[in-house]
C-alpha cells in the first residue's frame, strides 16, 4: 500500500513537470536545454530524456520532447559579420530614405508644379520650397541605392563598401545647396500655406497618403538635412570595425572626408531642425493657433505647473513652454481636434525677472515677473523648482547679453578733420535732408526753431545753435553765421568736452557708405499715421535696423533690434501696396516700400537678420544685378532729395 502510493506520488510530480518547459543552462560556450524531470543534458546521441527509461517502468511516456530544441552554441559575432550588418544597415535605411524623396519629390512637389503651370500660384515658389530635391531624389534611385543593392548581392565575393562611396559620395555635395534654403523654404512653405487655399489643400491630401505615416510635409523635408550625419555615423562605426589591412580601408576612409565635408554644411541645419521640429510639435499641441514656427523662436523648456491664485490660496494646473524670447501660458484644453493646450498669455523675455518665494501653504513656489503678466507657480519638487529657475536665469541672461552687444556696439563717431576749417566753402546740407538741428537735437518747427546754416561746416542748425559770427578766410575774412563748435575752434578755443553721445546720437551720413541696405519707407507704428522715412541697416551692425527722418538727420528716431522679430508680408486691407510688418511680443512695426522689388530687397537683409545673423553687403560689382540694385536702393534714391 505505501509503494503504491509513492508510485503515484512520483507519477504526479512527473505528470506535473513534464508540462514544464525546460531549464536553460548557460555556460561559457554553449546553451542547452535540459529536462525538467531529471534536470540534465539531453542525450544529444538518443535525442532522448535520460529520464526516459524510469518513466517507461511506470508506463508513462515523457511529454517533453528534445528532439524539438536544438543546441545552440554562443559563438561570439566575428568582425566580418558586424561589417556585414553594417552594410544591410545602410541598404535598409537607403531604400527608406529614397521612399521619402520619391514622397517629396513625385507627390508633393510634382502636384504643387502641376497646380502652379496653371497659374494659381506662382512656379517659383514651388521652386523656392523645394530646392534641388528632385537631383537629390534621381542619385539616389538611380545610383547609390542600386549600387549598394547589387553589393550586398555580392558581398560573400566582394564584401566592402568603401569603393562604391568612394565613388558616389562627391555627389553629396548637392546637399549644400538644399540645406542653406531650408529655412527660406521653411517660412515661404508657411506663407503660402496660409495665403492660398488651393496650395493647402494639395499638401493636406498628400499628407492624407499612407506613405506619409500621419506626418505633415515639414517633417519630410528633414530628412535630406539629416541624411548625410547618418552616413558619417554609419560610415565611422564600419571604420571601427574594418581591419587596418583591409583593402577597402583606404577607400573608406576617403569616402568619410568627403562625407564629413558635406555633414559641415547639415550639422548648424540639423540643430535648426530639430528645434523647428518641436516648434511644429508645440504647434499641433496649441490648436495650430499661435505662430510660434519660427527660425528665431529656440525652444528651451517646458512641463507642468500650478499656478498660485492671486485672490485665494487655490492652486491651478498649467503648462509652460519657454523659449529664447518668451513664455506661453497655457491651460488644459480638452478637443477633439488633437490639440492639448491653449495659450492664455504670452510674456516677453524682456525685462523679465525670476524670484523664489516662500508659501506656507505650497512648497516648491517662485515668481516669474513680466511686462504682460506676473506668475507665482508651484513646482512638483524641490528639483523641479530649481531647474525652471535656472533655464529662467539663463534664457534672460542669454536675451539681454544679446540686446547689450546691440547697444554698446555703437562708439563715439570720429571727429572730421577740421584742418580746412574756414579755408574753403563746405558743402551745405540741404533742408529737406535733416529734420532736427544738427547740433542740439532739437527737431525743427516753421515758427519757433527754424533752419539755419553754419557758413563752416554747412550744418543746419537752429537759431540758437547759430547765434554766433566769425571772419572765413574763403569768404575774405568778412564775417559769417557760424555754429557754436566752429566759432570755438576757429577761435582757438577748442570744443568744450562733449557728453557722452546717446544710443540713437548717430548721424546718418556716417551709415551712408557703409550700410548694407538704406533708403526711404513709409512707416507706421501701431495706429499711428504713415511718415515717411529713412532706414538703415549698418554694415557693422547688421542686425540693428534704425530709422532717420531724413537722410542727413543726426539723431535717429528710434532703433529696431531685429534678432526675434517675426516678419509678416501677407497683404492686408488696411495696408499700403508693398507693405511689411515686423512684430515682437505686443511690438508691431508697419512698413511700406514704393514698389513691391524694393519691398523683396529689403526683406532680404531682414530675414536674415532676424535669426541673429549679419546680411552679407552686395559686392561692389558692376556687372552685377544685384549691387545694380543696392546702388540703385541707396543711391537713386538720396540724390532724389
Amino acid at each position: 500500500m505505501g509503494q503504491c502510493f509513492s508510485y503515484l506520488l512520483l507519477l504526479t510530480i512527473v505528470l506535473w513537470l513534464s508540462n514544464k518547459p525546460f531549464l536553460t543552462f548557460h555556460t561559457t560556450e554553449q546553451v542547452v536545454k535540459v529536462c525538467k524531470t531529471c534536470t540534465i543534458c539531453a542525450d544529444v546521441v538518443s535525442n532522448q530524456c535520460r529520464c526516459w527509461s524510469i518513466l517507461e517502468r511506470l508506463g508513462v511516456q515523457c511529454k517533453t520532447n528534445v528532439s524539438t530544441y536544438k543546441l545552440l552554441r554562443r559563438d561570439r559575432e566575428t568582425n566580418e559579420q558586424k561589417l556585414h550588418k553594417i552594410a544591410s544597415e545602410l541598404l535598409h535605411t537607403e531604400k527608406a530614405y529614397v521612399a521619402r524623396l520619391h514622397l517629396l519629390d513625385q507627390e508633393f512637389c510634382a502636384k504643387l508644379m502641376e497646380e502652379a503651370n496653371k497659374g494659381t500660384f506662382p512656379v517659383e515658389v514651388v521652386k523656392s520650397i523645394f530646392s534641388n530635391i528632385s537631383s537629390i531624389h534621381t542619385f539616389h534611385s538611380q545610383f547609390l541605392l542600386p549600387a549598394l543593392g547589387k553589393r550586398m548581392e555580392e558581398w560573400s565575393s566582394t564584401p566592402r563598401i568603401g569603393d562604391i562611396l568612394q565613388k558616389l559620395t562627391p555627389f553629396l555635395k548637392m546637399y549644400a545647396e538644399y540645406v542653406r534654403n531650408f529655412d527660406n523654404a521653411m517660412e515661404v512653405l508657411k506663407h503660402w500655406t496660409d495665403r492660398s487655399l488651393q496650395f493647402k489643400a494639395i499638401i493636406q491630401e498628400a499628407q492624407s497618403l499612407e506613405a506619409c505615416g500621419n506626418l505633415t510635409l515639414q517633417h519630410h523635408m528633414l530628412e535630406p538635412v539629416q541624411r548625410v550625419p547618418r552616413y558619417e555615423m554609419l560610415l565611422k562605426d564600419y571604420l571601427k570595425k574594418l581591419p587596418q589591412n583591409d583593402p577597402d580601408r583606404r577607400d573608406a576612409e576617403k569616402s568619410l572626408e568627403i562625407i564629413s565635408t558635406a555633414a559641415t554644411h547639415s550639422n548648424s541645419a540639423i540643430r535648426k531642425s530639430e528645434n523647428l521640429k518641436k516648434l511644429m510639435e508645440i504647434y499641433e499641441m496649441l490648436g495650430e493657433e499661435e505662430d510660434i514656427v519660427h527660425a528665431s523662436n529656440e525652444f528651451i523648456k517646458e512641463g507642468h505647473l500650478l499656478k498660485l491664485a492671486a485672490r485665494n490660496t487655490s492652486a491651478m494646473e498649467r503648462y509652460l513652454f519657454l523659449f529664447n524670447n518668451m513664455l506661453l501660458y497655457c491651460v488644459p484644453k480638452f478637443s477633439l481636434a488633437g490639440s492639448k493646450y491653449s495659450v492664455r498669455t504670452r510674456i516677453g523675455i524682456e525685462g523679465m525677472t525670476v524670484r523664489e518665494t516662500h508659501n506656507e501653504d505650497y512648497p516648491h513656489t517662485f515668481q516669474v515677473s513680466g511686462k504682460e503678466r506676473t506668475l507665482e507657480l508651484q513646482a512638483s519638487s524641490e528639483q523641479d523648482k530649481a531647474s525652471w529657475i535656472k533655464a529662467f536665469q539663463e534664457t534672460i541672461k542669454t536675451f539681454q547679453q544679446k540686446n547689450d552687444s546691440f547697444k554698446n556696439a555703437l562708439k563715439d563717431v570720429e571727429e572730421v578733420s577740421k584742418a580746412e576749417l574756414g579755408k574753403r566753402a563746405p558743402r551745405w546740407i540741404r533742408d529737406n535732408e535733416v529734420t532736427m538741428c544738427m547740433k542740439c537735437h532739437e527737431p525743427f518747427n516753421a515758427l519757433t526753431r527754424r533752419r539755419h546754416h553754419c557758413r563752416a561746416c554747412g550744418y543746419v542748425v537752429c537759431w540758437k545753435c547759430s547765434d554766433y559770427k566769425v571772419g572765413l578766410e574763403y569768404d575774405g575774412d568778412k564775417l559769417n553765421k557760424v555754429c557754436k563748435d566752429c566759432h570755438s575752434i576757429l577761435k582757438g578755443n577748442g570744443i568744450a568736452e562733449a557728453r557722452k553721445k546717446g544710443i540713437l546720437e548717430i548721424e546718418a551720413s556716417q551709415f551712408a557708405d557703409h550700410s548694407i541696405i538704406c533708403g526711404f519707407l513709409q512707416y507706421s507704428e501701431k495706429s499711428k499715421p504713415w511718415q515717411r522715412i529713412w532706414c538703415i541697416i549698418p554694415e557693422k551692425e547688421g542686425v540693428v535696423l534704425y530709422l532717420y527722418g531724413a537722410p542727413q538727420d543726426v539723431r535717429a528716431q528710434c532703433t529696431i533690434p531685429l534678432l526675434g522679430y517675426s516678419v509678416d508680408d501677407s497683404p492686408k486691407p488696411t495696408d499700403l501696396p508693398a507693405s511689411f510688418r515686423l512684430s515682437q511680443s505686443k511690438s508691431v512695426h508697419n512698413f511700406a516700400a514704393e514698389s513691391e522689388e524694393l519691398k523683396q530687397r529689403w526683406l532680404k537683409f531682414i530675414r536674415v537678420a532676424v535669426k541673429g545673423e549679419i546680411p552679407e553687403r552686395p559686392t561692389d560689382n558692376n556687372n552685377t544685378q544685384e549691387s545694380k540694385c543696392w546702388r540703385s536702393c541707396f543711391w537713386c534714391l538720396s540724390e532724389s532729395l
